[in-house]
């Protein structure tokens, strides 16, 4: 990657109200045709020009041209009707209106290619791109066909791979795949879902990420969230099978959240993107709270390891409030930067 605690976000950040309607997931677009396509590119280079001046070092699209992380790449693909949608219970917590597989699923194109190479064309960057892994898309939809929740998502991890291998080629340096099933359904992520996630993964030459947060900033995740307890140990089922998988980097969330930071150690050698940014709530870090968290998590893990990052993605947050989220984590990483080049 870039610099010493180089920093990126979790991938989302906030429409502009003339995209969509703000401030939620799954929100409407208010435009159609060729001017949703010009207005979602202009968002785009939003996004971009928000993070290089807030001073992030690894650049995304801010998910511009997505409703939602995970059923806009399911409704890319072949088998999935996306006009009779169903309503179903997503990772035990809370209901959605999602699409139907109804046939054999499969690719017969890119999804994101184009969007990809958009962004690669506005930055000389590093840039990451975002999909959802295998067993979060298997448990983000309604499945008519299958009636296996592994087999279904080992389909969705061929076509993953298809999708990242194109991605790679489009020039993104690193693809994250986005797993907050793996903090809900422990006992399927050893049994199949790094297996999905290793088989997504396959071949890629550029840096691979997984990310496993707590969720978005919505009343049904912070209500969770408050019946965990004091210690969130759901982190110490899936650490163990990641730190001996092939992917590069661990996206783990890690401010104001009760995750007992000595499970960084159960990672080994892996890369931590850590969320040092709450993105649950509105109040704005100052860059010395960021850097007391980094330093928090440099107990546990080498620097040379540690991407300052955000706990999740920040779609339902104000403009204004993710961008002063992103000048704080820029700035609270240049502050233990600096602090490690004088002890240098």
């Amino acid at each position: 990657m870039t610099s010493l605690l180089s920093t990126t976000i979790a991938g989302s950040l906030p429409k502009p109200r003339w995209l969509s309607t703000s401030d939620q997931i799954w929100a409407d677009w208010l435009a159609e045709g060729e001017l949703l396509d010009e207005a979602r590119r202009d968002a785009v280079r939003l996004a971009v020009a928000d993070q290089q001046a807030a001073g992030l070092d690894v650049i995304t699209d801010g998910e511009q041209t997505r409703q939602h992380f995970v059923t806009t790449f399911i409704e890319g693909l072949d088998g999935v009707d996306s006009d009779n949608r169903a309503d179903v219970t997503i990772r035990q917590r809370y209901e959605a209106s999602v699409p139907r597989v109804v046939g054999p699923v499969s690719r017969s194109r890119g999804v994101y290619v184009e969007d990809a190479k958009f962004l690669r064309s506005l930055t000389d960057q590093p840039i990451k791109y975002q999909l959802p892994g295998p067993m979060t898309m298997s448990d983000t939809l309604a499945d008519d066909f299958y009636g296996d929740r592994e087999q279904l998502a080992m389909v969705f991890a061929e076509v993953l791979n298809e999708e990242a291998k194109e991605l790679e080629i489009a020039g993104v340096d690193l693809i994250q795949f986005d797993e907050p099933a793996f903090n809900v359904f422990l006992d399927d992520v050893a049994g199949w879902g790094i297996e999905a996630l290793e088989r997504a993964a396959e071949g890629l030459s550029v840096t691979t990420a997984v990310h496993i947060c707590y969720g978005y900033g919505i009343k049904a995740n912070i209500e969770w969230k408050r019946s965990l307890g004091d210690e969130w140990r759901q982190y110490e089922a899936t650490f163990p099978v990641l730190a001996e998988s092939s992917i590069d980097q661990i996206s783990i969330e890690v401010a104001n959240s009760n995750v007992p930071l000595e499970l960084l150690e159960m990672l080994g050698d892996k890369d931590v993107l850590a969320g040092v940014i709450d993105v649950a709530t509105d109040t704005v870090e100052t860059p010395e709270q960021v850097a007391e968290t980094i330093r928090a998590v440099l107990e546990h893990v080498v620097a040379e390891k540690v991407y300052p990052c955000t706990n999740c993605g920040m779609v339902p947050l104000s403009r204004p409030v993710a961008q002063a989220k992103m000048t704080a984590l820029a700035d609270g990483a240049a502050i233990v930067r600096g602090e490690i080049e004088e002890v240098v």
